[in-house]
């Protein structure tokens, strides 16, 4: 039996953790033995103990937390994995992988980001990898740019599969959100980071509320800019508006009565929160950014804006909140390009393959 190590650091289960749990789940499914580190305390711990796995709760801290290294030497010593599958970028993307380099055992790195690497350390931090699955090409591309050996990259993308959870209807949603039963609802589903751009969307809202006299805004996500959004928020006067609604758990059975979701971000290495929004037949307005196009095919299942462009951010808004009949094709078009492109089989196959070429690889060298 295969038996593989996942390092997962993410706490709040976001896009790179769900990931995790769809990959792990199917991989249990095809007899796979799964071992899968995760934060102590941590909604991705109870969501990952749920699943049909081992469940590794530690203490997982970032780049600086040297005993991390540590304790998952312990842990691959315990269970003897036959590959260390590691998913995140702060603390396990490098202390991990020394850990299982030290302990001898095949190390791939889940690559979920497209920003570019530092040339002068590519060379020391990519041999620390057997293999490196980038979840678009875009992130692929960018890391080939930057140095990393092209024989090393292999490219899965992310997966999506909804959650079986009763929807909310739309009145529901926009009662629970504290809105008039007629709002037009457009709602940002990310961390709130620089790079999700939704000071963007911010800056568009005179041009937005012109046009759409009943939109109301949603932000749902946590992360450090939340004092300062909410700021701008009643600085600019739409607190009525906009709101910060949190992170939420239950957010796949709302996410189906939002009338669009926009992801303005400036850079993205693919953007599980699209494929979600697709799945639950929600149109997208997006950036043409990173691994984006990837996930919203232009006028299929959204549309694309230039980074950074707030007027034409609003402008593509404006354009679909206009056109219910487009609006309601590509909710149709959303679900198709998940279950076709996108389906959780797909993605863990092409784990699965690399698992098993690693290891073929690794037993010719012997």
């Amino acid at each position: 039996m295969l038996k593989l190590m996942h390092v997962e650091g993410g706490p709040n289960f976001y896009g790179g953790a769900r990931q995790v749990a769809f990959l792990v789940e199917g991989l249990a499914r095809r007899g796979v033995e799964n071992f899968v580190v995760v934060p102590q305390d941590s909604l991705t711990a109870r969501r990952i103990a749920a699943l049909p796995v081992h469940c590794l709760p530690i203490a997982i801290g970032g780049d600086l937390d040297l005993g991390l290294i540590g304790r998952l030497r312990r842990l691959i010593r315990q269970h003897r994995p036959d590959i260390l599958h590691l998913h995140s970028r702060r603390g396990p993307e490098v202390l991990g992988a020394m850990a299982g380099r030290l302990e001898g055992v095949p190390v791939i790195y889940s690559r979920r980001i497209d920003n570019p690497e530092t040339r002068l350390l590519v060379p020391l931090k990519y041999r620390l990898y057997d293999r490196v699955i980038a979840i678009s090409q875009a992130i692929a591309d960018v890391l080939a740019a930057h140095g990393v050996p092209r024989e090393k990259l292999r490219v899965v993308r992310s997966a999506f599969m909804p959650e079986a959870v009763e929807p909310l209807s739309r009145e529901a949603l926009r009662h629970e959100l504290g809105m008039p039963a007629d709002s037009f609802v457009v709602a940002v589903i990310a961390q709130l980071i620089r790079r999700k751009g939704h000071a963007l969307l911010l800056q568009a809202m005179p041009q937005l509320l012109a046009a759409i006299p009943n939109l109301r805004v949603v932000f749902f996500g946590k992360g450090p800019l939340a004092e300062e959004l909410q700021a701008a928020i009643q600085a600019q006067k739409l607190s009525e508006r906009v709101q910060l609604a949190g992170f939420r758990e239950d957010l796949p059975r709302l996410i189906g009565a939002l009338d669009l979701v926009a992801h303005p971000a400036y850079a993205e290495g693919l953007g599980v929160s699209l494929l979600q929004a697709s799945a639950a037949g929600v149109p997208i307005v997006a950036a043409r950014a990173g691994g984006i196009p990837e996930a919203v095919h232009e006028g299929v299942n959204g549309l694309l804006v230039p980074p950074g462009d707030a007027q034409a951010l609003g402008q593509a808004i404006i354009t679909l909140a206009q056109d219910p009949a487009r609006r309601a094709s590509m909710a149709q078009a959303a679900r198709a390009l998940i279950a076709g492109e996108f389906s959780v089989d797909t993605m863990v196959e092409g784990n699965l393959a690399v698992y098993r070429e690693l290891l073929a690889e690794k037993a010719r060298s012997r």
